[in-house]
């Protein structure tokens, strides 16, 4: 019986790893969109410079919009990491008595 709770305990553990590296892979997102947003920005500044203040603090909103799809990603891949695998194994443990 041990042998299968060890294997239950690396399944959950190694499915734990999987999740965050594909969480992780979220953060691709807000560099592609940020390095579009600034690029449309330049764009829009050089063809009329005098709307630069507006497009500037437009385009740093957008970003900071942005971003937040990558900091969510960062932090479930935290917590995949450091705070569900316990909460897994203390599942197991309590269901098999």
């Amino acid at each position: 019986m041990t042998e299968m709770v060890a294997l239950a305990i690396g399944i959950m553990l190694g499915c734990c790893a999987l999740g965050a590296g594909i969480a992780m892979i979220a953060g691709i997102g807000p560099g592609i969109g940020e390095g579009n947003a600034v690029s449309k920005a330049c764009e829009a500044i050089g063809r009329q410079p005098e709307a630069k203040g507006a497009v500037t603090s437009t385009m740093i909103m957008g970003c900071a919009i942005a971003e937040t799809t990558g900091i969510y990603a960062l932090v479930i891949a935290i917590l995949l990491i450091l705070m569900v695998p316990q909460q897994f194994v203390n599942i197991l443990m309590n269901a098999i008595g």
